[in-house]
């Protein structure tokens, strides 16, 4: 055709182009289980630790901008789209009902089998292993803001939002979680960890291909990674504080959406224990709402609230 510039090799620019990017994709996939097996041996390993972890962080950024990049000459395809926003639910989901709410403060109970969905959910958002993250979790409400808190912002933002990580002693297990311990369906989804932070890169891979993988894997994980985060980071410096708390946690409108209504951080503080964060229709709580359903339908009992007297004394 007249015009079309051959690239030396007989490939226009633009074919060259779409060859390539499969390429970088492929990098980034054989990162992710390195970056995955370096995170769960905690310190185990300190050097190895530290290396993966840092690239547990790094290649879903890298990812990211890559993806946006895509943007300019792809379009995203809706099976990738969909791939993304059912994984952004559904793991975001398992770290905010199952990690936190319902194995970090036994805010309610529920079944075994729900319990395990949520808990497996949750490590697919790449949380590492359950008993470590709530073991921290506790270590986190009992020095809130103070000394021995693992991730305050008192010592800078970004050591609140992901230095602490690279600094933190190893989760104190026997100390925080001793119930945990005894628990079967906690101790197997964190002995299996591994496994299903691999199921959430491989789903949206045999789904949609390499694209299916950029999108509704690693795009996804640096967006839920990085929205709970920001719980520890943002949600202890900016917002609004309606309880007087003795820590400097805050409600934050947009971690609140984001996070399915874990930005309503200092209700949280406020009644720890409690399964509902949000406060009144202005204050949406997702996590809250799906809580709320399984209670309704008989699949979780024993759910904890605010005492209203408290709430009203505000």
């Amino acid at each position: 055709m007249e015009g079309l510039v051959e690239a030396p090799d007989g490939l226009t620019p633009a074919r060259q182009a779409h060859e390539t990017r499969p390429v970088l994709t492929y990098v980034l996939i054989a990162l992710a289980p390195i970056a995955v097996t370096a995170k769960l041996v905690e310190k185990r390993t300190p050097r190895f630790y530290e290396a993966g972890l840092l690239l547990a962080i790094v290649a879903p950024l890298v990812a990211t901008v890559y993806a946006m990049w895509r943007l300019w000459e792809e379009w995203i395809g809706w099976r990738e789209l969909t791939l993304f926003v059912v994984l952004y639910l559904l793991t975001g989901i398992g770290t905010t009902v199952g990690y936190h709410r319902l194995v970090a403060h036994e805010s309610f109970r529920t079944r075994p089998s729900v319990k395990a969905v949520l808990l497996a959910l949750g490590a697919m958002n790449v949380q590492g292993q359950v008993i470590n993250w709530a073991a921290y979790h506790r270590r986190h409400h009992a020095h809130s803001d103070r000394e021995g808190d693992p991730h305050s912002p008192r010592e800078g933002l970004l050591h609140a939002h992901v230095g602490w990580l690279f600094r933190a002693s190893p989760a104190e297990r026997e100390r925080y979680c001793k119930r945990l311990l005894a628990d079967p369906v906690i101790v197997l989804i964190d002995r299996t960890a591994v496994v299903w932070t691999l199921a959430g890169l491989l789903i949206p891979y045999i789904v949609a291909g390499s694209t299916g993988l950029l999108w509704g894997g690693l795009v996804r994980i640096a967006f839920t990674n990085h929205v709970t985060f920001a719980v520890n980071s943002i949600c202890h410096m900016y917002g609004s504080r309606p309880f007087a708390t003795k820590d400097a946690s805050r409600n934050n409108l947009l971690i609140g959406l984001l996070g399915f209504g874990e930005g309503w951080h200092n209700n949280h503080h406020a009644f720890p224990r409690a399964a509902f964060h949000g406060i009144g229709w202005r204050q949406p709580d997702v996590s809250g709402l799906i809580i709320r359903g399984l209670e309704r339908v008989g699949l979780a009992w024993d759910v904890r609230r605010a005492p209203a007297t408290a709430v009203d004394a505000r």
